[in-house]
C-alpha cells in the first residue's frame, strides 16, 4: 500500500508536466489545426539554453549558484521566445494561411535545427546542474517507509499548476479568450466582426511558446539536463498526450494528459522499463482511433 502511495506521488510532478505542455499546446494547435511538433523542440531548446548559460555564468563569470540560475533563466526565456516568435511570425503563419499541409515538413525541419543550435552551442557536451532542493518532504509514514516528494518536485507542480489555472482564467474570463475562441472556430467570420485573425494567432502561438519555455527550465532544474534528442521525442509525445483530452478545450487537454501521466508513473513502478515508451504511444494511438471524429480540418 505504502509502495502505490508514494507512485502516485511520483506521478503528481509528471501529471503537472504534461498537463502544462497540453494546455500550452491546445491554444497553439487552436490557431494552427495542424500537427506540430516546433512546440516540443521549444521546451528541449530552452531546457538546454538553461543548462548552457547556467554553466556560463557560473564556471566563466564567477557567479554564485543562485545568480548563475537566474542568469540561465533569463538567457533561456530570451532565446527560446525570440526563436518561438520568429518561427510564428516568419514560417507558422504564411504556412498556415498558404499551405497548411507542409506545416508539418516544417516543423520537422526546425526541430532539427533547434537540436543541432544547441548541440553546437555546448560542444556536444552534456550539462548537468548540481542538486536543487532536494531535501525530502514527508506526506505519509508506515515503519520504516515514507511517502515523500522533494522540494522542488512540490516547486514545479505547483508553479504549473498555477499556470494551467491562469491560462484557464484568461481563457474564460477575459474578451481575448472569447476573441481566441471565436478565431479558433471561423477565423473569416472573426475578421468580419472586427477581429484581427493573424494578431490573435501570434499571441496564441506566443503564449504556448512561452508556457513551453517556463516548463522546459522547471524540468531541468529538476531532472537537471536535458538530452539534444528530447526535442523530437517531446514532440510527437505532447502532441499526441495533448489529443487525449481533445484541443477543442485547452483544459481538459490538459485534464487528459495530466490522466496519461498518471499511466505512464504506474506502467514505470510496475512493468518492464524498456516497453514503457512503446505501451504509452500505442495507448495514446488506442485512444485517437477511440475518439476519433468524422471531421474535415479545412
Amino acid at each position: 500500500m505504502a509502495y502505490l502511495l508514494q507512485q502516485l506521488a511520483n506521478a503528481i510532478p509528471l501529471a503537472a508536466l504534461y498537463a502544462a505542455l497540453a494546455f500550452g499546446y491546445a491554444i497553439a494547435f487552436g490557431v494552427t489545426k495542424r500537427p506540430d511538433i516546433t512546440y516540443g523542440a521549444i521546451f528541449a531548446f530552452a531546457g538546454q539554453m538553461f543548462l548552457l548559460f547556467t554553466d556560463v555564468g557560473y564556471n566563466r563569470l564567477w557567479l554564485i549558484l543562485p545568480a548563475a540560475l537566474t542568469f540561465g533563466a533569463v538567457a533561456a526565456v530570451l532565446y527560446a521566445m525570440g526563436a518561438g516568435i520568429w518561427i510564428g511570425r516568419s514560417i507558422m503563419l504564411p504556412l498556415v494561411r498558404r499551405s497548411s499541409n507542409t506545416v508539418i515538413v516544417a516543423a520537422l525541419g526546425i526541430t532539427i535545427v533547434l537540436m543541432e543550435t544547441a548541440r553546437l552551442a555546448s560542444n556536444s557536451r552534456s550539462l548537468w546542474l548540481s542538486p536543487l532542493l532536494n531535501e525530502h518532504v514527508v506526506f505519509w509514514r508506515s515503519g520504516d517507509f515514507e511517502v515523500v516528494l522533494t522540494q522542488i518536485q512540490l516547486i514545479n507542480t505547483a508553479l504549473m499548476c498555477v499556470f494551467v489555472a491562469s491560462g484557464g482564467l484568461i481563457l474564460k474570463r477575459t474578451s481575448w479568450g472569447r476573441i481566441w475562441r471565436a478565431v479558433t472556430d471561423d477565423p473569416l467570420a472573426a475578421e468580419l466582426c472586427g477581429a484581427s485573425a493573424n494578431r490573435v494567432f501570434l499571441v496564441a502561438y506566443s503564449a504556448a511558446v512561452l508556457m513551453a519555455t517556463l516548463c522546459g527550465i522547471l524540468s531541468t532544474t529538476y531532472y537537471g539536463t536535458m538530452d539534444f534528442g528530447a526535442g523530437l521525442m517531446f514532440g510527437l509525445k505532447v502532441l499526441m498526450v495533448a489529443a487525449v483530452g481533445g484541443y477543442s478545450d485547452p483544459l481538459k487537454s490538459a485534464g487528459g494528459a495530466a490522466g496519461l501521466g498518471l499511466v505512464e508513473t504506474l506502467w514505470t513502478a510496475y512493468g518492464p522499463f524498456l516497453w514503457r515508451d512503446l505501451v504509452v504511444f500505442s495507448l495514446l494511438i488506442l485512444l485517437l482511433v477511440l475518439s476519433r471524429r468524422e471531421r474535415a480540418i479545412p
